[in-house]
C-alpha cells in the first residue's frame, strides 16, 4: 500500500456544525456569530450566503499535477491505494473521465467532492453520476461558488442542488424544507451545507445534519451485512 500523501496535506477538512445540527465524535460547532450569519441575518451586502443539499458518502478529490491527475481520499492518500473498493472504483471512474477532469483543472488545481457509489447512511437511486462536486481548490483556497458552478456543469460534472442563492441568509427549517424532496435521489435528506462569501471571496462553511441520522449505518464494516451499491460499473 502507497502510504504518502502526494499533496503533502488532507484533500479536505472538516466542516463546523450550526448549533441545532448532530454532531459524533470529532466534530466541532461554528461560532455563534458565524451561525447567526448563515441562518438569520448577513452582516451586510458584501455578504453571500450558499446553501446547498448536503451528500452522504465519500469525500475525495481529483488533483492535477502537471499533465497527471491523482485520484484522492480525503486523508490525502491514493484512492487506488484504499483496502476499500469504493475507492479502488473511484480511481478507476477518474481513469475512465480523465479528458473532462484535465478540460475541468488548471494546473495545481483539485475539484472536491463526494463519492456516491456506495450507500454509508443514505441510499440513492441516482438520476446522474456518481460523483458530485462542490468545490475547486488551489491549496487551502476554495474558488468562489458560482464561478465554481459553472465550470464544473460547463464540463459535464454535477454540483449539489443549490437551495439559497446568496441574496440572503437561510434559516435550518427553510432548507430542510426546500431539499424535503432529494434533486440527487436520496430516500432521506441528511441535511445541508452553508457557505458564505465575502467581497466576492470564501469566508467560512457550517452544516446541518439531522437528529436522527445514524453515520455509515449501511457499510458493512459497520453493520456485518453486504455492501449497497448506488452505482457500480
Amino acid at each position: 500500500m502507497i502510504t504518502a500523501k502526494p499533496l503533502g496535506f488532507k484533500n479536505y477538512g472538516s466542516i463546523g456544525h450550526l448549533p441545532c445540527s448532530r454532531m459524533g465524535s470529532g466534530d466541532h460547532s461554528v461560532h455563534e456569530g458565524q451561525a447567526s450569519i448563515c441562518t438569520v441575518s448577513k452582516r451586510d451586502k458584501q455578504d453571500r450566503v450558499f446553501v446547498t443539499e448536503k451528500l452522504d458518502g465519500s469525500n475525495v478529490g481529483v488533483a492535477r499535477v502537471g499533465n497527471e491527475l491523482l485520484a484522492l481520499g480525503r486523508a490525502g492518500y491514493l484512492a487506488q491505494s484504499s483496502k476499500f473498493e469504493q475507492h479502488q472504483l473511484f480511481a478507476y471512474w477518474v481513469r475512465d473521465n480523465s479528458q473532462r477532469f484535465m478540460e475541468l483543472l488548471a494546473e495545481g488545481e483539485r475539484c472536491v467532492g463526494e463519492w456516491l457509489a456506495q450507500a454509508h447512511g443514505t441510499v440513492y437511486d441516482l438520476p446522474h453520476e456518481p460523483f458530485v462536486i462542490f468545490d475547486i481548490m488551489r491549496g487551502q483556497s476554495r474558488l468562489p461558488w458560482e464561478s465554481t458552478s459553472r465550470h464544473v456543469t460547463a464540463c459535464g460534472f454535477q454540483v449539489p442542488t443549490l437551495l439559497n442563492n446568496g441574496c440572503n441568509s437561510m434559516s435550518v427549517k427553510d432548507a430542510m424544507l426546500a431539499c424535503r424532496v432529494s434533486r440527487h435521489g436520496a430516500d432521506e435528506v441528511e441535511g445541508a451545507v452553508w457557505r458564505v462569501e465575502r467581497n466576492g471571496q470564501f469566508d467560512f462553511m457550517a452544516k446541518y445534519v439531522r437528529s436522527d441520522k445514524v453515520d455509515g449505518k449501511l457499510l458493512p464494516e459497520m453493520n456485518g451485512g453486504q455492501a449497497i451499491w448506488n452505482w457500480r460499473p
